[in-house]
């Protein structure tokens, strides 16, 4: 055993549960699932009145912003809690996109103009998102860069960018290094997500101006670190999602009642329950072990990660598959908050690398190939 598997620590601290309190006391008032559901329906997702509470109010948006730079010098640990409670919630806000991916870019590019956004981001002044495709994983050659036709003017168009709709600042990759755009000089196109509060765009720049942040070898690293670290800390989201999915169904089925009797005292649900209870608290374990490993710098830490992707992706599927089957005929309708969940999880399984490309990863990382 390495040393940092020996060292691997899955429990909550005091400040991490104190944390998972404030947050969670925040959505309970401003996110009911009546409430996104609203907001989906409106076009608009985006609750900027939550955002500005969490993001400044409480802090998170500065947790892997260092004190110096104005943030809370927190950890991966810390993210991943604020991660599980907005899992919870199906919250529209762009937290994975803009205060893990756009940071961990930032901090990798280590320069005074990075410095700057990180400032702005961790006071929540400002929504920096990554111009890449929801679907780009970790381990995958990166895109093809934009073009730099001269001075920073930048020329392109990248699909499937998450929150881009919420973003004051777009990191664009091109050609001669990394650049911060101003979300005003770009076009979106809005395409049309299975997951409607986390919406999707298409990004079209036509000469549109830039601030260089990084060359471009620096640049690939930075976007390659952000993608591991937010692969890992997406399980905590949908450790967060599957927990309430169980959460819900289980009070469903005690209070519903057939033959006189709880459905929930039926052996053959019990059975289902009992399964997704071990599921989910599997889930837990590799969610927290990648969260860990991320923020202790493991180097095991890309391994932690592919295991933890390629297995919470599908207890979050199949925990919200059993909350809208076993609420019968109510779990169907557009009413009830259970297909939110369903297409949120669906849709993380596809975020930042497939199970499958995930999976192909550990036996890598294991040294066993697949068959020819």
């Amino acid at each position: 055993m390495t040393a940092s598997r020996a060292s691997l620590d899955l429990l909550y601290s005091d400040t991490e549960e104190e944390l998972r309190s404030a947050v969670r006391a925040l959505l309970a008032d401003h996110c009911a699932p009546a409430t996104v559901l609203a907001r989906a329906e409106s076009g608009r997702p985006h609750d900027t009145a939550l955002w500005r509470t969490l993001a400044s109010g409480i802090g998170a948006a500065g947790l892997l912003v260092p004190e110096k730079l104005g943030g809370a010098g927190a950890s991966h640990r810390e993210a991943a809690v604020v991660l599980e409670e907005l899992g919870r919630a199906v919250a529209p806000v762009p937290y994975l996109t803009g205060c893990v991916l756009a940071a961990e870019i930032l901090l990798g590019c280590d320069t005074p103009e990075a410095a700057d956004l990180l400032r702005a981001l961790a006071a929540g002044r400002q929504v920096c998102v990554p111009a890449l495709p929801l679907t780009q994983a970790p381990g995958a050659p990166l895109p093809r860069p934009l073009r730099d036709t001269g001075g920073g003017a930048l020329s392109g168009t990248v699909t499937s960018v998450a929150d881009a709709a919420a973003a004051d600042v777009l990191l664009v990759l091109a050609d001669s290094g990394l650049y911060a755009v101003p979300a005003a000089a770009t076009r979106l196109t809005a395409a049309v997500p299975l997951d409607l509060t986390r919406p999707l765009a298409t990004v079209t720049l036509d000469g549109a101006p830039g601030t260089r942040l990084a060359d471009p070898a620096t640049a690939r690293a930075a976007v390659a670190g952000a993608l591991l670290s937010g692969a890992g800390l997406l399980a905590s989201e949908q450790l967060g999602l599957a927990e309430w999915c169980l959460t819900e169904t289980v009070a469903h089925v005690r209070g519903r009642h057939q033959f006189n009797r709880p459905v929930g005292s039926f052996q053959a649900l019990k059975h289902r329950l009992a399964r997704l209870w071990l599921d989910v608290a599997s889930a837990r374990a590799a969610a927290r072990a990648a969260a860990d490993a991320l923020a202790t710098a493991s180097p095991d830490a890309p391994l932690t990660v592919a295991v933890a992707q390629a297995y919470c992706s599908g207890v979050a599927v199949r925990a919200a598959e059993e909350c809208v089957q076993l609420h019968g005929g109510i779990g169907m309708t557009w009413e009830h908050p259970a297909h939110l969940y369903l297409k949120r999880a669906k849709a993380d399984s596809l975020a930042l690398g497939s199970t499958g490309h995930h999976l192909g990863l550990v036996a890598d990382f294991a040294e066993l190939p697949a068959p020819a």
